[in-house]
């Protein structure tokens, strides 16, 4: 099932939010090789904490993930057939308090696929 549009941009808007609530937002792009990869989730050339960790600030989520469903939503393009971004959430984020809404939000994009 694909998600309708109106609805994947409610989510991705709750999911940014929320990272900015959390301190997970960074206002320095990544490097440019950092877009260079190939693996899910760009486990190539960035690694999950990375996503996401407050100190670090810097992510496949902020800068891959959410401008992706953005530029699907804006054009009415083709969601891919499902989304795990919930699920390595889940791995990744246990023992975080503080990004336990964000997993959850995440955990319900993917949903969405179902």
């Amino acid at each position: 099932m694909k998600p309708s549009y109106a609805i994947a941009q409610k989510k991705i808007d709750a999911i940014e939010a929320e990272r900015k609530r959390i301190g997970y937002w960074q206002s320095e792009p990544l490097d440019s090789d950092q877009y260079d990869f190939e693996r899910a989730f760009a486990m190539d050339t960035m690694a999950f904490p990375q996503w996401n960790n407050p100190r670090l600030l810097v992510g496949w989520l902020q800068f891959i993930f959410i401008p992706r469903v953005k530029e699907i939503v804006a054009t009415a393009g083709e969601f891919p057939p499902r989304s795990m971004v919930g699920a390595q959430a889940v791995r990744e984020f246990d023992g975080a308090p503080e990004a336990s809404d964000l997993v959850r939000l995440l955990s319900e994009f993917d949903v969405l696929f179902k």
